[in-house]
């Protein structure tokens, strides 16, 4: 998907394989915001060796030609990441990276203590070191990445369904979470992983839905349950939320045009964490439709981040902000 995603905004595609993708040579996004992307590898170079000794010192090669003027004076992301479907390269991408870190310590102890194995938080570029082993003898490397946010979050044992994780992670995409006294509604809340979230952080919930909420949020003293359509609910006069929460296993047209729009449209929300599902119909032109300049999201939340988180499955997660 994210080839085709990179092809509709008219990027050439030089290669692919499992969860990655290249773009050709001076065929790049001036700003680019992808759904399908986790990250994106600025100006990567090809790097290979039969052995995992040599790639080891072709990466420390790269990385002293690369980094001879700056100064690490903080933390800094030294990550390797692998090709999906070819058994084994995990193995071999560890066995690199410590084999690297060995002989980093012994040049530049100093650089290597600083050295952390994740994914820098939140959005924006970062600078350290990305290997991608795209198969056993050969990995993409760069200094610089875009990241879209995802990660994977931490469980909580309170929570009452995996959904849970999607929401946490949201927060990461959007920038912020609901904080202490903040209205958050949950339209088709049950089993209730969602308000769980939000109570957590002291917000009050509104938590819609005809099925019953679990674990944590069974009897919050933050979370309202009403036994309700979320379809069918409107806010009072003159009432707003804080948040709008919206995960609902329904077609993505329906959801999309007959609930979110009209939180959109009539400023009931100052912000929102909807999930798409699209299981059923095609994802890149359903992403085409919500990205549209006359769509609900680009008139009304200018700023929509639309990502494919790590928790999500066959869906996508809109976060936002309402324009005032």
């Amino acid at each position: 998907m994210l080839a085709g995603e990179l092809r509709a905004a008219g990027v050439a595609v030089a290669a692919q394989g499992g969860g990655w993708v290249a773009s050709a040579p001076g065929s790049a996004l001036a700003a680019p915001d992808l759904c399908f992307a986790y990250a994106i590898h600025l100006a990567p170079v090809e790097l290979t060796g039969e052995t995992v000794n040599a790639l080891a010192a072709r990466l420390l090669e790269y990385f002293l030609a690369s980094a001879k003027d700056e100064r690490f004076e903080a933390a800094w992301p030294c990550l390797f990441t692998t090709a999906a479907g070819l058994d084994g390269l995990g193995r071999r991408a560890d066995a690199v990276a410590t084999a690297f870190a060995e002989i980093l310590k012994k040049r530049l102890g100093r650089v290597a203590r600083l050295a952390v194995p994740d994914y820098p938080r939140g959005l924006g570029t970062s600078r350290g070191l990305f290997v991608h082993f795209v198969d056993f003898k050969k990995a993409l490397v760069s200094r610089e990445l875009i990241s879209g946010g995802q990660r994977r979050m931490a469980d909580d044992d309170q929570a009452p369904s995996r959904s849970y994780l999607k929401v946490e992670e949201a927060y990461t995409v959007l920038g912020r979470e609901p904080a202490s006294g903040e209205l958050v509604v949950d339209l088709g809340a049950a089993p209730g992983g969602w308000s769980y979230s939000a109570a957590k952080r002291g917000a009050r919930v509104l938590a819609l839905d005809n099925g019953p909420l679990k674990g944590g949020a069974l009897d919050h003293p933050l979370i309202e349950h009403r036994r309700a359509d979320a379809y069918g609910y409107r806010p009072g006069p003159g009432e707003r939320a804080d948040w709008l929460f919206c995960d609902l296993v329904d077609d993505p047209h329906h959801v999309l045009r007959n609930l979110v729009a009209p939180w959109l449209e009539q400023r009931w929300c100052r912000r929102f964490v909807v999930i798409l599902k699209f299981g059923r119909v095609d994802p890149l032109a359903l992403l085409r439709e919500v990205r549209a300049a006359d769509s609900v999201f680009s008139r009304r939340a200018p700023g929509t981040r639309v990502r494919h988180l790590f928790h999500d499955r066959e869906e996508f997660t809109l976060v936002g902000e309402i324009a005032e």
